[in-house]
């Protein structure tokens, strides 16, 4: 029985286990360093805690596409970041096995006074490229940012949807375990969206790769994704195939 226990637990990229997310907030409001720091001192500082997640569990199988779906502030992002590993949670355990290409806040990790070139190798590191990969990769992620006169520019003359350009080459160049979507294709012009897609779609029409995908357009996460998990002010409405999931989460 133990046996076949460990062979079904093998089948899922991600288990999330009764995740309980919890952030603490000041009560009062404070307009300046000075002002938390006297407060601080004084005991006149108090939090309050805020449940972003609470007693979250789901399943993802390997290679299949799952969509996240609810509403602005329901803790979508939140579980994204416990799954990519940024957030530890307060309580329960999240699983992941495999590499993950987290295509969540993209330009995270930036630094804006270096050209778009040494921030291919510096996010390239971040993300566990070695230099030879990223050598053998670079011509690649040039081109599908399209961006070649201006790879030796700093960043910080960027617009939001260069940047968005270059993150999503850097974490697509190879193909991943896992990929996670979050609104990602909301920055940058409808071709590069388009474009982004087609890879998106690549990755899944190999059946090898998992992905996680949240957007508010529902219509999009029905066409992409086989099933869905609702969750609505931190808690699981609803898991189950993406079109009743979707269907639910219009009515409610």
């Amino acid at each position: 029985m133990s046996e076949q226990i460990a062979t079904n637990e093998q089948e899922y990229a991600i288990e999330v286990k009764d995740v309980t997310m919890v952030f603490n907030m000041a009560s009062a409001k404070l307009n300046s360093l000075k002002e938390y720091f006297i407060a601080l001192a004084r005991r006149e500082l108090f939090f309050k805690e805020f449940k972003a997640l609470k007693n979250v569990s789901f399943n993802v199988p390997k290679g299949s596409v799952v969509g996240l779906v609810g509403t602005n502030g329901s803790g979508k992002s939140t579980m994204l970041k416990i799954i990519a590993g940024v957030l530890e949670p307060t309580e329960g355990e999240c699983v992941v096995r495999g590499n993950i290409a987290p295509l969540i806040e993209l330009g995270a990790g930036f630094d804006i006074e270096l050209t778009a070139r040494e921030n291919i190798y510096l996010n390239g590191a971040l993300l566990g490229y070695t230099k030879t990969f990223i050598d053998e990769h670079i011509d690649d992620i040039i081109d599908f940012a399209e961006l070649h006169d201006f790879m030796d520019m700093p960043l910080k003359n960027y617009s939001s949807g260069m940047v968005a350009r270059i993150a999503f080459a850097i974490a697509t160049v190879t193909e991943p375990d896992i990929l996670i979507v979050d609104e990602t294709l909301s920055v940058g012009d409808v071709f590069f969206q388009e474009k982004c897609m087609n890879r998106i779609r690549s990755f899944i029409d190999t059946g090898k790769v998992t992905v996680l995908f949240v957007s508010h357009d529902i219509n999009q996460v029905e066409n992409l994704c086989q099933t869905a998990v609702w969750i609505e002010k931190g808690v699981k409405r609803m898991e189950g195939p993406v079109a009743e999931v979707c269907e639910a989460y219009r009515n409610q």
